[in-house]
């Protein structure tokens, strides 16, 4: 994962976990790194958070802890060269993350698209119960998905808005870390920082296995994750 990079493995994970869990710009790393004696661009950073935001989220969800069977599912808004895309974001009932898919369109095919990504993950319970707002895209997504087997026939249907402030207080650490950056510039790089942001949620949140809540813990697991020493 590391080889041919001009800096050690420690310091570009520093930089990654850094710009993923804090409201900093690329810059502000430039003059942290700069403290400690180090030189390096923006563009460097940058590009570190591209290759390892998903590859984080890929590595963490090997190790979460199993959500419970009470989902809460709402879409949020995030802007990517100037046009709103949508932020689709799904918790259990006690507030860990299931899972979340960037879509460009807000319709049925998009929900069945977050659906089936959210049934694919290894730490997700199968629904029993799906609580969402009154988009009505979620019924007929979930309704295709029951005609495919791909969703319990028997699951329940909740379009109660007050059941899903969960989920909406959950939107708040992804949209303010998104709203401290200049501005996302593409679908493709939009999906890699995103995702990394939403792995390092799931860290905050205490869902690994191994505790990782607090700053050391959470250094140690991440190391631990690409194999380097701590």
């Amino acid at each position: 994962m590391f080889k041919w990079k001009h800096y050690q493995p420690n310091i570009i994970l520093l930089t990654v976990r850094w710009y993923l869990r804090y409201s900093l710009s690329f810059r502000d790393l430039v003059e942290m790194m700069e403290e400690r004696g180090l030189s390096m661009a923006h563009t460097t950073i940058m590009r570190w958070v591209h290759q390892y935001g998903p590859e984080l989220d890929e590595r963490v969800r090997r190790h979460l802890k199993p959500t419970n069977d009470s989902w809460r599912v709402d879409e949020t808004y995030v802007k990517i060269k100037g046009q709103w895309m949508y932020l689709y974001r799904a918790v259990d009932s006690e507030g860990n993350t299931i899972d979340f898919y960037l879509s460009k369109t807000r319709d049925h095919k998009a929900a069945k698209r977050f659906f089936k990504k959210a049934l694919r993950s290894f730490h997700v319970s199968k629904p029993r119960v799906i609580t969402v707002d009154k988009n009505p895209a979620y019924p007929i997504a979930i309704e295709e998905l029951k005609k495919e087997k791909k969703m319990p026939v028997g699951i329940q249907i909740r379009q109660v808005k007050y059941l899903n402030n969960i989920v909406e207080q959950d939107h708040r650490f992804i949209k303010k870390r998104v709203r401290s950056m200049l501005g996302l510039k593409s679908f493709r790089t939009a999906k890699s920082i995103l995702s990394g942001i939403e792995a390092m949620h799931m860290v905050k949140k205490d869902q690994p296995h191994q505790r990782a809540k607090y700053a050391q813990n959470e250094v140690e697991f991440i190391h631990k994750l690409f194999g380097v020493a701590a």
